[in-house]
């Protein structure tokens, strides 16, 4: 139970905590031998010099800046004070150093999916805190048989806010969920998911103007999408119903402003929506897509090896769905990888080295092709 309960916080955006300044982790030479051991296993050849960055909470959506010297992530620890995700950002620190961040986020409503603009001064985020300064309630599952469910809060609209956390723009206005936002190479639009035509779709906004443009256009969950580092595709998840059974409960579970991510697989198009086609076929949630460096093959977090829902681990494939290769081991949750931008460095997230709690932390390391 307590694996999956670790799942469900954290999939359901459980991260986050309110601090007003600086604050300095435990540096890894802190850790003893014997937990030090869980930071790097054995088969988990493409890393090296890996690094723990935080240690307590649940941390997720690690997220490097443009120039490959901060990251960006949401966080919760509920024995600080805040019961859910914040958005903070720090400097990467040398190896051996402490990791320093600070909260950019408002401090009220929950908050999710940052991501650096071009100039390294501002960052995206989503947030509900305009529907009000409580986190929103987490739905009950009981009325839906127990299913295992995202709740798609009305309340999330996408600001834009300087490193002092200064919101200095309103990105989306709809009555419906808006999130799950990542920026193009160069800076200039904006891929998230909305659900403001009666669907979970993704849209591309040109940030400059404001004009947008829906690209997606199948029933289903279209959500968490990313551009190739060339700037020339986009990558992202998707639950695709195939059933007249199944699209009516995906449509009745989206009527009360909910989703059910347990069946979804990646998807690939050209950065207009064309060309758009399935990725993986391996059944159960893969998710957390992004492009690696060459912009020909793809990282994502998958369950697809264990029926019970657990461990999430990371894989890497071409991008015509071969090659599939298993790159992380933890016994829990590896996901939300990305690349920095000059490919050396991988940032994600996992339960590994957690003393035998339900913390997830962010974890760096040089990747080894």
């Amino acid at each position: 139970m307590a694996k999956k309960w670790i799942l469900f916080s954290l999939l359901t955006g459980i991260t986050g905590i309110i601090l007003t300044a600086f604050n300095t982790q435990v540096p890894p030479a802190a850790i003893s031998l014997h937990a030090a051991d869980t930071l790097l296993y054995p088969e988990e050849k493409h890393f090296a010099n890996i690094q723990q960055l935080t240690f307590g909470g649940d941390n997720a959506e690690a997220y490097f800046s443009y120039d490959g010297e901060w990251l960006v992530f949401q966080r919760t620890s509920v024995k600080d004070g805040i019961p859910c995700d914040q958005i903070f950002a720090g400097k990467i620190p040398a190896p051996g150093a402490p990791f320093q961040y600070k909260m950019i986020s408002t401090g009220k409503g929950r908050t999710t999916c940052a991501f650096f603009t071009k100039d390294g001064k501002h960052i995206i985020y989503a947030s509900t805190h305009l529907g009000g300064d409580s986190c929103p309630p987490l739905p009950d599952r009981s009325k839906y048989g127990n299913k295992y469910i995202w709740p798609l809060y009305s309340s999330y609209d996408i600001f834009m806010a300087d490193l002092n956390g200064k919101i200095v723009k309103q990105l989306t206005h709809s009555k419906g969920y808006d999130a799950e936002a990542t920026l193009s190479p160069d800076g200039k639009k904006m891929i998230y998911t909305s659900v403001k035509d009666g669907d979970i779709e993704l849209y591309v906004m040109d940030l400059n103007t404001g004009k947008e443009k829906r690209i997606t256009h199948t029933p289903g969950y279209d959500g968490g999408a990313w551009f190739s580092p060339d700037g020339k595709k986009i990558i992202w998840r998707a639950s695709r119903p195939q059933t007249p059974e199944a699209l009516q409960s995906y449509r009745e579970l989206l009527a009360g402003n909910l989703v059910a991510p347990t069946q979804m697989e990646v998807f690939m198009a050209n950065a207009d929506g064309s060309d758009a086609r399935q990725i993986t076929q391996l059944g159960q949630a893969n998710w957390a897509p992004a492009f690696m460096p060459d912009s020909k093959r793809i990282i994502f977090a998958s369950n697809h090896e264990y029926k019970r829902g657990f461990p999430f681990n990371l894989y890497t494939m071409q991008a015509d769905g071969s090659g599939l290769q298993k790159i992380s081991r933890d016994k829990g949750f590896d996901a939300f990888p990305m690349f920095s931008p000059n490919g050396k460095k991988i940032v994600f997230c996992s339960n590994r080295n957690n003393g035998g709690t339900r913390d997830t932390n962010i974890f760096i390391a040089d990747w080894k092709e």
